[in-house]
């Protein structure tokens, strides 16, 4: 079973060789790795071109961005199952990949979905992040599965289409309602911690963009005629609090 990862990235020369490294540390063998740079003006190429021995393909041109970006690693990708892996992110430890090999050839299923932890810059984790109680039905009140944890199928993508361009940070989202409350893919809970994150990023800071992730949630479902109302969507912070107040 062929793995492909795909890291895409823009003036990441910060971050991007430890997550190189990350992916050269895995012990499964068949991993295709595909980087796509969005044309960095930093040192991020260079980087990119100290680790040719484990990148498979990489490209360093402009983009529509980083959902743009990903699309084209999926289409040069030509693994079983697609995993992304962003370019300030790592894998929790080398094991990663046999891990999630071996469920996906004991399990017949399109997708798995894992666990994530999150740390800070000073690398202490501050949340881990469960899939364990997770199931496409809470998509309709605004909860996902950590997109890192997830592997796909990568026929999927040609069944189903890639990332919507038309989304600011909510892409991802529309693609996993897309495909496992719309299109009911078969998926399983894989129990694997795939990936450790440094805390941040696009969609998770910020109450402009929690309202513009709400918006872009009902904006996914809408797109995929699925039924949801609007308020528990907006109240899906409340009751993350909640259920993290019971969990103490």
């Amino acid at each position: 079973m062929k793995i492909s990862i795909i890291t895409v990235c823009y003036n990441s020369e910060a971050t991007i060789e430890k997550t190189l490294k990350s992916v050269e540390s895995q012990s499964y063998p068949n991993v295709e790795y595909i980087v796509v740079d969005g044309n960095s003006k930093d040192n991020t190429v260079q980087l990119i071109q100290q680790y040719n021995s484990i990148i498979t393909k990489w490209v360093s041109e402009p983009d529509k961005g980083l959902y743009d970006a990903m699309n084209k690693g999926i289409e040069m990708a030509t693994g079983d199952l697609v995993g992304i892996l962003n370019s300030d992110d790592t894998f929790y430890d080398e094991m990663v990949l046999q891990q999630v090999a071996n469920f996906h050839k004991q399990n017949n299923i399109q997708a798995s979905v894992g666990n994530i932890t999150q740390h800070n810059e000073e690398g202490k984790t501050v949340r881990k992040y469960s899939a364990a109680n997770w199931n496409p039905e809470k998509l309709r009140i605004g909860f996902m599965p950590a997109h890192p944890a997830l592997f796909i199928k990568r026929e999927l993508f040609d069944k189903y289409g890639k990332y919507a361009l038309d989304f600011k940070i909510g892409a991802d989202y529309e693609l996993i309602t897309r495909f496992f409350l719309k299109e009911k893919i078969s998926w399983k809970y894989s129990e694997i911690t795939t990936t450790a994150m440094l805390i941040g990023g696009v969609s998770s800071s910020g109450y402009e963009s929690y309202k513009l992730i709400t918006k872009e949630i009902a904006k996914a479902l809408n797109r995929n005629n699925i039924s949801f109302s609007y308020t528990k969507i907006f109240l899906r912070g409340f009751w993350k609090l909640v259920s993290f107040l019971k969990k103490k």
